[in-house]
């Protein structure tokens, strides 16, 4: 199986957002601010191929959906539809794709999955020859959301996805399309039933994967949220989501399983450390992975 690292359109949001009640001179530390606050954000997801026999795509960005004034108000860079050209230079095609894993379906992670704008027309769905996985809490989630977060969602999508007849809702450590090469873990603090795919890795300890990789997702958005009392505005429970980092990455550490980030906009994979205080940070960082194997 080799994994590549898929850049779709990258966006800039308020930095004070991204960071929850961490002070401006604490994170600009981390990722320089512009003028208007804003620090830049990847939308990066994950190819791998073969998996399970199937060519798997790990979330889809945030797209090209959105008409212009909404590009604008959440500060999407690109007009055109980046993923589809990230993958045209990996070799593949959206209709080459078998299985799409949503993490969530904030339309951040989850409007890749749609056309790009064009006036007077409604946006159809992409990748057409896949199965789409979503976990039984964000598809409820999604369908009735709550006050507080429903601008994250697009309103057409569960009609789209239902319609399609390729829906599969996940609700247990591993899905149908993917049996045992990927193992769900289950997060509430940013959103419900948040889905993080952990691919898992060639080496057995008992009953345990070792060498593995994790899609992190909103969870640990980037390298600064691996420090565990960092959170986003954007959570819905600081506290739950603090809590449920701080056991996953101990888990994942015991394990030497690497982390895969969506958000981050210098680096794509990097392996948990852990220093004489018990703080988690990252090491071996990688930029981008072009047919990397899994093990490597």
């Amino acid at each position: 199986m080799k994994l590549w690292s898929i850049l779709g359109n990258s966006q800039k949001l308020d930095g004070g957002a991204m960071f929850g009640n961490a002070p401006r001179a604490m994170w600009q530390q981390w990722i320089a601010p512009d003028e208007l606050n804003r620090i830049p954000l990847a939308c990066r997801a994950l190819l791998a191929s073969p998996l399970n026999g199937k060519t798997v795509l790990f979330e889809t960005g945030i797209g090209a959906f959105f008409e212009p004034k909404l590009r604008e108000r959440y500060g999407i860079q690109e007009d055109r539809h980046i993923l589809l050209d990230s993958l045209k230079q990996a070799g593949f095609s959206h209709e080459d794709i078998d299985v799409v894993v949503l993490s969530h379906l904030h339309f951040d992670h989850a409007g890749g999955l749609l056309s790009e704008w064009k006036e007077g027309a409604s946006p159809s769905l992409l990748f057409p020859n896949a199965t789409y996985l979503v976990s039984r809490g964000c598809w409820e989630r999604a369908k009735t959301p709550h006050p507080r977060d429903r601008a994250s969602f697009i309103a057409e999508l569960p009609g789209l996805l239902e319609a399609s007849g390729r829906l599969e809702i996940v609700d247990g450590l591993h899905s149908r399309a993917l049996g045992d090469t990927v193992r769900f873990h289950y997060s509430q603090g940013h959103t419900p039933g948040l889905m993080l795919a952990e691919i898992l890795g060639p080496e057995r300890v008992g009953n345990e994967s070792h060498g593995g990789l994790l899609f992190c997702a909103d969870l640990i958005p980037g390298r600064p949220w691996v420090h565990v009392p960092i959170t986003m505005g954007y959570d819905r429970c600081a506290e739950v989501l603090i809590d449920e980092k701080q056991e996953l990455l101990t888990d994942l550490f015991a394990r030497n399983v690497h982390l895969y980030f969506t958000h981050d906009p210098e680096c794509a994979l990097a392996q948990i450390s852990r220093d004489a205080k018990g703080r988690f940070g990252t090491a071996h960082e990688v930029a981008e992975l072009q047919a990397r194997p899994l093990a490597a």
